[in-house]
C-alpha cells in the first residue's frame, strides 16, 4: 500500500482516503499495528475483585486472560498455553484456583508458572519450572483495567495523562458499573470514531442533543494520544443534570462519556472490515441525584445512539461506492477527526513492510 503522508497542517487537512475503510488485508495489518501497540480496555476492577477472579478477551490477533492472583496483584498473559496452543480459558470467570489448559488439562499458577503437566514425564529434558504463559502489561486506573501488548506502548499515564484531574470534582472511581449494550454497525470500526470525533453534524444528525449542548461554545481540545470535547449543559436537568460534557477519545478506540455523576466506556470493536461493535457500560455515582436520572440516561444514549448508526452505515456505504477518495476536512470542527488520522498515519507508518506488502 501506498504510504499516506502526515498532514500537519489542520487548514489544508483531508480526511484518510476511502481504500483505508475497507478491504481484508488493512483491518490484519491495523490489528498488529494498531490494536496491538495500543493500551486496550478489558474490564473493570468489579469483575476482578477476588483471587482467581479473571477476564479474557482478544486484542487483534491475540487471545489474553488478565487474572487476580492470591497476592491481590493483576496480571495478564497471553491465553495460549504452551503445550500446544490451547486456550488456558473460554470465558470470564471467579474464584479460579489456577489455570487449566482447556485442551491437554496442563495446569498454571494464577501466577503464569507451569505447575503440572498430565503424562510428560517421559518427555526427555522437558522442565515444569522452565515454562511460563509470556505475560502483557495491565494498567488499572479509575475503576478500568487495561493491556498492552507490546513493550514499544507508550507508558499508561502519558495516554491518560490530564483527564483525572481536568474532570474534578467529578469521581470516576467512585461509580459503579451498572450494565452493557451493545451494538452491531455496519460499518468500517474508524467510521463510528470518526463520527464520535467530531460536532459537526450535531444539527443534522441529532436534533435531541442539539438542544442539551451548547454548539456555539462546543469545543475540542487536542493532546498526545487523546483529544477532549466538551460542552456546557443546557435544558438537561433530567437527563444529564447541570454541569459540562466531556467526551474523550483515547486512542486507537475508546470512548469515554463523562457528564456529572455518570460514564460511559465505549469501546468500538472490530468485526471484518465493514462492520464493528460497539459495547457500552455505563457507571453511575451512587448519589440519589445521579440515581434517580438512569432511566432517562439510558433512554436518550439509546436514541442518539440510533441516530449515529444511521449516518454512520449510510457512511460506509458512500466509502464503498468507488465515487469518493478523501475530502476536506472543516479545522474549525473537525480538528478531532485530523488528530485521529494522523495518530493511524503514524502507526500505518510503522507496520512491519510484510504487513504493508499485503496491500500492494
Amino acid at each position: 500500500m501506498q504510504a499516506e503522508p502526515m498532514t500537519n497542517d489542520l487548514v489544508h487537512a483531508r480526511a484518510l482516503p476511502a481504500r483505508h475503510y475497507v478491504g481484508e488485508a488493512m483491518l490484519a495489518m491495523e490489528q498488529h499495528a494498531v490494536f496491538g501497540r495500543s493500551w486496550q480496555l478489558v474490564a473493570h476492577q468489579g469483575q476482578l475483585a477476588e483471587a482467581g477472579d479473571h477476564v479474557v478477551e482478544q486484542i487483534g490477533q491475540v487471545p489474553v486472560i488478565v487474572v487476580r492472583g492470591q497476592d491481590g496483584v493483576l496480571r495478564g498473559f497471553v491465553n495460549v498455553c504452551r503445550h500446544r496452543a490451547g486456550p488456558l480459558a473460554l470465558c470470564n470467570g471467579k474464584g479460579a484456583k489456577a489455570l487449566h489448559c482447556k485442551y491437554h488439562g496442563w495446569t498454571y499458577t494464577l501466577e503464569g508458572q507451569l505447575r503440572s503437566a498430565p503424562e510428560m514425564q517421559g518427555a526427555a529434558d522437558f522442565n515444569v519450572e522452565e515454562i511460563r504463559l509470556p505475560p502483557v502489561r495491565v494498567h488499572e486506573w479509575q475503576g478500568l483495567v487495561y493491556v498492552a501488548l507490546d513493550e514499544s506502548v507508550p507508558p499508561f499515564e502519558q495516554v491518560y495523562a490530564g483527564i483525572a484531574e481536568r474532570i474534578a470534582p467529578i469521581d470516576l472511581s467512585a461509580m459503579r458499573y451498572l450494565r452493557r449494550d451493545s451494538y452491531e454497525i455496519a460499518c468500517n470500526w474508524k467510521v463510528y470514531i470518526d463520527n464520535f470525533l467530531e460536532g459537526y453534524h450535531l444539527p443534522h444528525v441529532h436534533p435531541g442533543l442539539s438542544k442539551v449542548l451548547d454548539y456555539r461554545a462546543y469545543d475540542t481540545e487536542l493532546f498526545a494520544w487523546h483529544s477532549l470535547q466538551s460542552s456546557p449543559l443546557r435544558n438537561s436537568a433530567a437527563i444529564y443534570g447541570d454541569g459540562e460534557a466531556f467526551y474523550y477519545f483515547v486512542y486507537p478506540n475508546v470512548m469515554l462519556n463523562i457528564m456529572p455523576g455518570r460514564m460511559q466506556t465505549n469501546r468500538i470493536v472490530p468485526l471484518g472490515p465493514g462492520r464493528c461493535r460497539v459495547e457500552f457500560d455505563y457507571y453511575y455515582a451512587q448519589d440519589a441525584a445521579a440515581q434517580a436520572r438512569i432511566a432517562a440516561d439510558q433512554d436518550f444514549s439509546d436514541e442518539v445512539q440510533h441516530e449515529d448508526i444511521a449516518i454512520c452505515e449510510a457512511v460506509q456505504r458512500g466509502l464503498t461506492s468507488g465515487t469518493y477518495d478523501a475530502g476536506r476536512l472543516c479545522p474549525k470542527r473537525e480538528s478531532g477527526v485530523w488528530h485521529f488520522h494522523n495518530l493511524l498515519r503514524a502507526a500505518y507508518a510503522d507496520a512491519p513492510v510484510q504487513a504493508h506488502g499485503d496491500h500492494a
